[in-house]
């Protein structure tokens, strides 16, 4: 097996704030260099210089150097500039593997190089490992979430991944470890972007992104109108929990897009999902089942949601939730 694998694994940031996720990839990616003597190579794709960037944190994550690829057009993501000045850095510096958090961006980003490196690309991965040969060997959901899928790359490099966030939660920083950062900047032509970002508009009163915390609190069709849904916001605040939802909501218009939860909306695995007025529709399963325990509510004692549920609540949602909401708060003040 070659001792001087060298694994990329992928900063991602919003604005200069790096994403949770991205230090969960840090950790997978060490985890995985520890098997071989190889190298991991936090690369971040940035307007900032050194100075400004945490590199210590990514160092003591994982990392054995950080990289930090610098040009005013990549101070917000866009496809065509990421894309080239990735592979810039892989022709230059030959990594065997690439590490993605499986969020929006690093998906298409993951995507979009395995089609121009043409080699293999495993998306949602929730385990890493290195075969008998020294070839990658992950796992990923598949038939939505019903079954899990065991596959090991072929001779082609660099092998591509991108792993679900709050699956690869390692023991926090290292404060011992010790690392190089190089800082280069980036020649990027003008004509080759096909897309500028010229602002971000946040949804107000946002704050996390329901696919990286670690507590969700989802609500359906049994909440019975968008104005119930405060009732979910209360609970969320006391448990320092993001907001989800079901298709149907989505789709009636209660709740943003962002806020989705399944196949066809955004995938989850948090610590406590909770979900409230959902009926478990196989397309909402697909987007929540790997949850470490879940909870479900619902008045129906029939409710597909009860068959994946740790714990099931046969109530009236809307009489349950206050009560939760109260006893929480209680608990958690004491």
């Amino acid at each position: 097996m070659n001792s001087d694998k060298l694994i990329f694994a992928i900063v991602e940031h919003v604005e200069g704030a790096v994403k949770p996720v991205s230090l969960e990839i840090l950790h997978a990616a060490r985890q995985l260099a520890d098997q071989t003597g190889g190298q991991v190579q936090a690369v971040y794709l940035g307007s900032q210089g050194e100075s400004e960037i945490d590199c210590q944190s990514f160092i003591q994550y994982g990392a054995d150097r950080v990289l930090v690829l610098r040009h005013p057009h990549l101070a917000r993501y866009t496809i065509s500039a990421y894309l080239e000045t990735l592979l810039s850095a892989i022709e230059s510096r030959c990594p065997e593997i690439l590490l993605f958090p499986a969020t929006t961006h690093g998906k298409e980003l993951a995507g979009a190089l395995s089609a121009r490196l043409k080699t293999g690309l495993a998306t949602d991965c929730i385990s890493l490992e290195f075969d008998s040969g020294g070839g990658l060997k992950v796992r990923r959901p598949v038939n939505a979430g019903k079954a899990i899928a065991t596959l090991v790359y072929d001779s082609t490099r660099p092998q591509i991944a991108t792993l679900r966030a709050n699956v690869f939660r390692g023991p926090g920083p290292d404060p011992a470890r010790t690392g190089d950062v190089e800082c280069l900047d980036v020649n990027i032509e003008e004509n080759s972007l096909a897309v500028r970002v010229k602002d971000i508009v946040q949804e107000a009163g946002k704050s996390l992104d329901i696919a990286e915390a670690r507590i969700v609190v989802s609500g359906g069709l049994g909440m019975q109108n968008a104005e119930n849904f405060k009732l979910l916001e209360d609970l969320a605040q006391v448990l320092g929990a993001a907001v989800g939802a079901s298709r149907p909501v989505v789709d009636d218009g209660w709740r943003n897009y962002s806020n989705q939860v399944g196949q066809t909306g955004r995938t989850v695995s948090p610590d406590l999902y909770i979900a409230c007025g959902i009926s478990g529709a196989v397309q909402h399963l697909a987007g929540m089942s790997s949850s470490k325990c879940i909870v479900a509510i619902n008045k129906d004692p029939h409710a597909p949601i009860f068959s994946v549920a740790d714990y099931g609540i046969v109530a009236d949602v809307l009489e349950a939730l206050p009560l939760l909401t109260a006893e929480f708060k209680k608990i958690l003040q004491t």
